[in-house]
């Protein structure tokens, strides 16, 4: 690639030498990035690709930086008929950013954020440019040490530190010297994220009255809301404080169980009753999103919680969620449910599923609403039942789910409405989700002589067999030994 570069003596000139930068680039791509070439490259040269193409991002982002800062200080007018943002038909400088680069608004956020963190500010009676606010980040940023991520990785906690102007300054030199792999520790150049660590800590080290007033501010701007329902979902809104986002973090970790997932993982087995040996069982396709899985988390930990005996009784019982279905709607299948404090109606999906892993009681009306026959409550589980159960099937019985028995409930395989017992040999373990979606998911499951059995669906198994599945430690050696 040959780029004849002209002498930058004015700004037309910079802009045509960059257009004519860009249209090599885009040459360049087109020519050697066609058919794959790529893909048979070393692993050396995939990071010299890598390495060479981010250079390249943070030294054009250095020009977008500035342009920014520009763009900022000739919409900062207070007559509006001044503005550069007016002047060009937009409301703010975000979206003349956003327009002119086609970058998407929180982008656009961390480019002014940047721009303002070094750009140089003029004086006002002199003209002259001032020192940038982090003058030791600015010569990052041009010498393409570091890019627009870097910059706000660095300037958002130095900013929130009270510390004084000098101590700022040689935080900010300590950063840029990381950022260019120049730092007293002599490791290589840092990223965003490290950078990022490594100001939090600059920020609370020289923050002269410590932690205390930090704490104080957030345990007031703590707080959990619940809105109203819509369209069938409630919508959350709050603050959390660290320790407690750590919290539910392990939570969601220990229920979501990364480690787990992907091709990585141990392979599950099942005894396959058509050649008497085990299998591996391929991993269930989960198209649910991260932020599903943790809602979905976050209701096994509400469940675990409501049945653990820990917490304060609400009128002489354990805090318990009641659903109220007519008998009738129940048997037919159509119809809604009623949760208790609630006036938007769920589906009879929610019902069974409260019914299948909780207590049921029958409450007879007559036609004018009196309450004329109280039965006793129904279908849970023992403890010693659930540990037996747990026992035995290890995991949630769903091949590919990790979620482990601590945190599933016992589904009543044959429904105890039909007849079904309250049984070992007839309740498995089932996470919340898989709970939860049985029905609607092509999953099935069925007890042969006390031994939970799987039937996929069609994309997870093509012969739809019915297959002995477990993820008990103890019954997976067993089944090996029985092979050997």
């Amino acid at each position: 690639m040959s780029v004849a570069l002209t002498r930058m003596d004015g700004m037309s000139n910079v802009v045509a030498s960059l257009q004519e930068l860009g249209d090599a680039m885009v040459q360049l791509a087109r020519e050697s990035l066609a058919g794959g070439s790529v893909r048979a490259a070393s692993d050396a040269e995939v990071l010299d690709l890598l390495a060479a193409a981010a250079r390249i991002s943070r030294a054009a982002e250095a020009f977008a930086v500035e342009a920014t800062v520009e763009a900022s200080e000739r919409s900062s007018s207070p007559a509006p008929w001044e503005r550069m943002t007016t002047r060009l038909g937009c409301r703010s400088v975000s979206e003349l950013v956003q327009r002119s680069t086609r970058v998407s608004r929180r982008a656009a956020a961390d480019m002014i954020t940047a721009a303002g963190a070094v750009g140089q500010p003029v004086a006002p009676t002199t003209g002259a440019l001032l020192p940038a606010e982090f003058p030791g980040v600015r010569a990052a940023l041009m010498a393409g040490d570091i890019g627009i991520d870097g910059v706000v990785a660095i300037a958002v906690p130095l900013r929130a530190s009270r510390a004084g102007r000098a101590a700022i300054l040689a935080a900010d030199e300590e950063l840029a010297a990381a950022a260019r792999g120049e730092g007293a520790d002599a490791a290589p150049a840092a990223p965003a994220d490290e950078l990022r660590a490594m100001a939090t800590a600059w920020a609370m080290y020289l923050d002269p009255d410590g932690v205390e007033p930090r704490e104080a501010h957030a345990l007031r701007k703590r707080g959990l809301t619940l809105g109203v329902c819509r369209e069938g979902v409630v919508p959350v809104r709050g603050n959390l404080l660290p320790e407690v986002a750590g919290q539910l973090e392990r939570l969601f970790d220990s229920i979501l169980n990364p480690k787990a997932q992907g091709p990585d993982a141990a392979p599950r087995f099942v005894d396959d009753s058509a050649s008497g040996g085990g299998e591996p069982v391929p991993a269930e396709a989960d198209h649910r999103t991260r932020v599903q899985k943790q809602h979905d988390a976050l209701a096994t930990v509400l469940t675990v919680a409501a049945a653990s005996g820990s917490l304060p009784q609400l009128g002489g019982a354990a805090p318990t969620l009641v659903l109220s279905v007519r008998a009738a709607d129940l048997r037919s299948g159509s119809g809604f449910a009623h949760i208790d404090g609630s006036d938007e109606p769920v589906s009879l999906a929610s019902a069974h599923h409260v019914a299948c892993s909780g207590a049921v009681q029958k409450v007879a009306l007559d036609d004018g609403g009196r309450i004329v026959a109280l039965g006793s409550l129904e279908r849970v589980f023992t403890h010693h039942q659930r540990r037996a159960i747990g026992l035995r099937d290890g995991h949630c019985v769903i091949p590919g789910c990790q979620v482990r028995a601590a945190w599933c409930e016992i589904h009543h395989v044959e429904e105890h409405a039909h007849g079904g017992p309250t049984h070992t040999d007839n309740g498995v373990l089932l996470c919340w989700f898989h709970h939860r979606t049985l029905d609607s998911s092509g999953w099935r499951i069925r007890m042969n002589h006390g031994v939970p059995e799987v039937r996929g669906p069609y994309w997870w198994d093509a012969g739809m067999r019915w297959r002995p599945v477990t993820k008990s430690p103890t019954r997976i050696r067993e089944q090996f030994a029985r092979r050997n």
